[in-house]
């Protein structure tokens, strides 16, 4: 009967309840976030006058006494204690006595939680942002060195049209943007405070809700206790935006997957980010980009396991949402390593220019260009210069050459309008050059939009 609620119980709950309702194990993880929510509790207490001087000089000494040993390993965690907060109230109590019993007025477990849960949040939403920036910088540096190296864009996976390698990475760093904006703007809309809400209908002591916003860094507090107490929106965001994220670095894991194969040899990654094979000697194996696949698919479970707890939760807060906290911390974790291990993963790659060269003489890229210049300078209608087009190509395959290297001879050949010019429009730099509208390949345009994304970052 050592449970800090077990006034009205007559028995204690059994060693099997105990293990299955506890959260300790994983939820302590939040203790400096619970700490400091108390801390600026407390002091709210004292200037309201429900706390004396003295007291809250007790308490946050206590408190920096529990953080003290909880961050040197001494602090004794219990499956009995059932949770984070009680421990530590527990630690604290047996530190300084009554004036420890006097901190929870004002407050529930479900308003603490929220405050604990929903910092933590916040900040890995920043921390992320954080890393997102170093990834895009390596990612920038290796594009701006490449904004002329050919390479082929594909749809379909087919060879399409020349492109060069900094503008296909610029993609990426699109991406990148798009979820820093999301981490950012799920930090702005979800930085309101909790505390003070207490169980569900806010409490019949005069606290200053804004004071304790203010004091944990909240822009303001929540505007409806019985909404905020069971409100894991926050938590939903991010491992949304995780998700999202992930999404996108899978994306570029497969294409660095691909990049490396023999078949491809766009790139090799070092042998610092490259593993072998327990039986086959020359193997040199894509890991990273692999387990980053792999890792995408634990994030994408964790968003659906908490939206399938909150999805039939009625108002206010219910054990359920215990569930939150576990698929949050896996999700964090996975993408601050995933994030670290892909910036070196790239920083430390190296560009086989003269294979992306080579690969891009293969598809015959140059045709669209083929058939714009039939339409541009022949005046001929498009219908009418792709068929044509198609017929250079056929005849390009018959030669086995790729259609930038056909002779003028051969096009007068399917065609007797065409001149001379043509084969400017058929040289692949010149083609991808030509794409200069806004958002193209050509160089110029790819050296604007890398501009634009050392502005974004700040560079």
């Amino acid at each position: 009967m050592d449970k800090m609620w077990s006034g009205r119980f007559s028995t204690g709950t059994s060693s099997l309840l105990d293990a299955f309702n506890a959260s300790i194990m994983f939820d302590r993880k939040l203790y400096r976030e619970d700490i400091e929510g108390s801390i600026a509790h407390a002091t709210m207490l004292t200037k309201q006058n429900i706390l004396t001087q003295e007291e809250l000089t007790q308490i946050t000494e206590g408190l920096a006494q529990v953080l003290k040993e909880i961050e040197s390993g001494e602090f004794e965690w219990k499956i009995s204690d059932e949770d984070l907060h009680m421990a530590i109230e527990k630690r604290l109590t047996t530190l300084i006595g009554d004036a420890g019993k006097k901190l929870h007025t004002a407050r529930s477990r479900n308003d603490q939680v929220a405050v604990d849960f929903r910092r933590y949040v916040l900040r890995k939403n920043l921390e992320i942002v954080d890393a997102l920036k170093l990834l895009m910088q390596e990612v920038l540096v290796v594009a701006q060195k490449h904004t002329e190296t050919l390479l082929p864009g594909m749809t379909h996976l087919q060879h399409a049209q020349p492109i060069n390698f900094g503008f296909h990475l610029g993609a990426y760093l699109s991406m990148f943007k798009r979820d820093i904006e999301r981490f950012e703007s799920s930090h702005k809309r979800n930085n309101i405070s909790p505390l003070g809400c207490a169980a569900l209908a806010g409490t019949p002591h005069n606290i200053d809700r804004d004071l304790t916003a203010s004091l944990l860094g909240f822009d303001a507090p929540s505007v409806n206790c019985l909404d905020t107490v069971s409100d894991r929106d926050f938590a939903l965001e991010i491992l949304f935006n995780i998700s999202t994220m992930m999404m996108h670095i899978s994306r570029l894991s497969e294409e660095l997957v691909m990049w490396s194969s023999y078949e491809f040899g766009f790139v090799e990654l070092s042998d610092e980010y490259s593993t072998g094979s327990s039986i086959m000697p020359q193997k040199k194996n894509p890991d990273v980009p692999e387990l980053l696949r792999g890792k995408t698919g634990r994030v994408y479970g964790s968003l659906m396991g908490l939206l399938t707890v909150m999805k039939g939760l009625p108002l206010a807060y219910n054990k359920d949402t215990q569930e939150d906290k576990e698929g949050v911390f896996d999700a964090v974790e996975t993408a601050e390593i995933s994030l670290e291990i892909l910036k070196e993963a790239i920083k430390t790659m190296q560009v086989k220019a003269h294979n992306m060269a080579k690969a891009s003489k293969i598809g015959h890229l140059s045709a669209t260009d083929l058939a714009d210049y039939l339409v541009q300078k022949c005046n001929i209608p498009f219908r009418e210069a792709h068929f044509i087009t198609g017929k250079a190509v056929a005849k390009s395959e018959e030669l086995k050459i790729d259609l930038s290297e056909i002779e003028l001879k051969y096009l007068q050949e399917i065609d007797a309008r065409i001149n001379a010019d043509v084969l400017e429009f058929l040289v692949l730099e010149n083609s991808m050059n030509a794409r200069k509208s806004a958002g193209g390949t050509a160089t110029v345009r790819t050296n604007e939009q890398l501009e634009y994304f050392k502005n974004f970052l700040g560079e």
